[in-house]
């Protein structure tokens, strides 16, 4: 083995996790490879084009905030922008981009390209070498053989990836691009774990020209300047718009009589999808009364003739495909440039995962993104980051990172992964965050730069921004408490334009601003308060939400104790007194680290966390000698 084959981390796969994993491992100073199939697909966006929504957007914050590069990328690859969610309230709404595909694939291929103690090289990893149940490196399909203390698997999709179209099925990853069939999956499992199947699915795109764009509903950007990235240059998007059109009737009928030719509806295929963006396919057998079905039609280039039929997945055949899209209203002449279709792919249980994302059977050995069994980009970008971070501080002989799910939407992803496990393709959704009015979009710089900047993946200038962001916000939080407005005909008059009662006694700042129809801006023409809009409106939303924060924060405090509570490693389960057999069984399967995660294991009651409690404390006493 030669020194230019030798390396701290390789990370196996260029999509978003492997980018993010490959970046965090090599900027924290590690010698790192990227094995990527094909360099021209790195960062392929092979579905939706598109970054953020409903808690999506909120790992995309997340991961900005630790020093990710999702956030930038969008922001320089961003055709339309909006923001989602906006009568929900601030604790969950959050940005969607539609972006360029290739300047957000650009965007990551010269970012790779920049960094000091990267090397990316085009190869398919065909076997993992382990030696005495560690990780050592990987050989690639044409001998290559590339030695490591940390490998990082994040082959998406790829993995004995099979593609069907109608009753036609064929060995294929995403886009016509090759599958990983040479060995690795085997490898995986010689190496002791679990593999199962899921599958996912993608739209026709049609031809831009061919629409008749006039007859639809067109939705453009928002109006006002906004980025993805804490650091990034906020702008207004013109010159893309979104559509909307709607199945109907007709669509249904030929998609019903065409069932026969769907692999879904003939069982062909029999593994779990994506729950929260079934296809057509999905809807015409799950919701057979359901009349209609909104399609929404998004660009995916500044200069690409394709759009892509947001709603329209579906497995059938090219030419049931062409028919179904000419019974849509503005489709009527569409042409298609690409069918959709299906594909089945392997994924490695995630139970089998550490909450640091290392395998529980091969030390050194990481998985990312959707081997874990997710679906999404921005879940693949976290998991990836995540990854790669805690893969370089296992070759530094750190303690690994784990955000808890109090910290971040992305520890509540992983955490789900790794103790509840999934049965279907997870997908990242606000319900799933129980500490959601404290994990915002707006405030995910606060919650988890200062992890980032530890870990050395936020730098001087980032730091500083940050740090005089944080002073400005403190100061002016502090004026807002200490000022008193004082009861005046030009104050009731002011409060009254903006459609809030009179004062009757003299208030704070704070107090008035804490009222749901008084913003920052409705504020500042009552008292006279210097700062920059955005910063301005974090602080609303913080007043607005303080008493709802607060009771969450001890919340939070009152659990802290078990969540963080260590199991011995050598805990014998089955011999806790009074212990269910079930529990013992799903506790010895998933092995959690502590006892807030025993919590969270599906099928464990609460019983059986207090007898596992008594048993730890009592372990704890003895070791003492009390």
């Amino acid at each position: 083995m030669t020194d230019e084959h030798d390396y701290d981390v390789i990370v196996v796969g260029g999509g978003h996790a492997g980018c993010e994993a490959a970046l965090a491992a090599s900027r924290m100073g590690l010698r790192t490879l990227l094995l990527n199939h094909n360099l021209d697909n790195t960062a392929l966006m092979p579905c939706n084009p598109a970054i953020g929504g409903p808690a999506k957007g909120n790992l995309v914050r997340e991961l900005d905030a630790l020093g990710g590069e999702q956030a930038a990328a969008a922001d320089e690859a961003t055709l339309h922008l909006r923001w989602l969610n906006t009568s929900k309230g601030y604790a969950v709404r959050t940005l969607r981009a539609q972006c360029d595909l290739r300047d957000y694939g650009a965007h990551y291929a010269r970012t790779l390209a920049s960094v000091p103690n990267l090397h990316v090289y085009q190869g398919m990893a065909s076997k993992l070498v382990t030696d005495s149940g560690k990780v050592a490196g990987v050989v690639a399909l044409a001998g290559e053989k590339f030695s490591a203390r940390s490998v990082v698997i994040a082959s998406g999709t790829y993995m004995r990836g099979v593609v069907h179209m109608g009753m036609v099925n064929f060995p294929s990853g995403p886009l016509g691009q090759m599958p990983s069939r040479f060995g690795l999956s085997e490898s995986l499992i010689d190496a002791g774990l679990e593999l199962k199947r899921f599958r996912t699915d993608t739209t026709p795109r049609i031809c831009r020209s061919s629409v008749d764009w006039k007859s639809l509903e067109r939705q453009g950007s928002d109006p006002e300047p906004e980025a993805f990235s804490h650091w990034g240059e906020k702008k207004i998007h013109s010159g893309h718009y979104c559509a909307r059109t709607r199945t109907s009737k007709a669509t249904h009928d030929i998609l019903k009589a065409a069932l026969g030719r769907s692999p879904l509806a003939t069982r062909e295929i029999g593994v779990k999808g994506p729950r929260y963006c079934p296809s057509l396919d999905d809807k015409i057998l799950k919701f057979p009364d359901k009349e209609s079905h909104p399609i929404f039609l998004e660009p995916v280039g500044r200069n690409s003739r394709e759009i892509y039929m947001q709603n329209f997945s579906t497995y059938m055949p090219p030419d049931v495909q062409l028919e179904i899209i000419h019974t849509l209203p503005g489709c009527e002449h569409a042409i298609m440039l690409r069918p959709g279709y299906g594909i089945e792919y392997d994924y490695v249980v995630p139970t089998q995962l550490e909450p640091w994302m290392e395998t529980k059977t091969v030390k050194g050995l990481f998985c990312s993104g959707q081997i874990c069994g997710t679906s999404g980009y921005e879940e693949a970008a976290a998991q990836g980051f995540m990854a790669g971070v805690n893969a370089a501080l296992a070759v530094l002989g750190r303690d690994p990172l784990v955000l808890g799910r109090d910290k971040a939407y992305i520890g509540v992803l992983i955490d789900d992964l790794t103790t509840r496990g999934t049965d279907e393709p997870y997908r990242m959704i606000p319900s799933r965050c129980e500490h959601r009015l404290v994990m915002r979009h707006d405030n995910a710089d606060e919650r988890l730069c200062p992890v980032g900047r530890e870990l050395g993946l936020i730098d001087d200038s980032k730091w500083e921004i940050f740090n005089k962001n944080r002073a400005s916000m403190a100061s002016v939080r502090k004026k807002l408490k200490e000022t008193r407005v004082r009861v005046s005909d030009s104050t009731n008059a002011a409060l009254a334009e903006l459609g809030s009662p009179p004062i009757l006694e003299p208030v704070t700042a704070i107090e008035l601003l804490r009222r749901p129809e008084i913003s920052w801006r409705g504020l500042s023409r009552i008292i006279d308060v210097e700062i920059d809009g955005d910063l301005g409106h974090r602080i609303e939303i913080d007043a607005k939400y303080e008493g709802y924060a607060e009771r969450e924060f001890r919340r939070v405090r009152k659990v802290t104790s078990m969540e963080h509570l260590a199991i011995p490693d050598d805990i014998v389960y089955s011999v806790i007194a009074g212990l269910s057999a079930e529990s013992a069984e799903k506790l010895s399967k998933i092995l959690p680290r502590t006892l807030g995660q025993a919590s969270r294991v599906p099928g464990v009651n609460n019983v059986d966390i207090q007898l596992l409690q008594v048993a730890i404390e009592r372990r704890r006493r003895e070791a003492r000698g009390f």
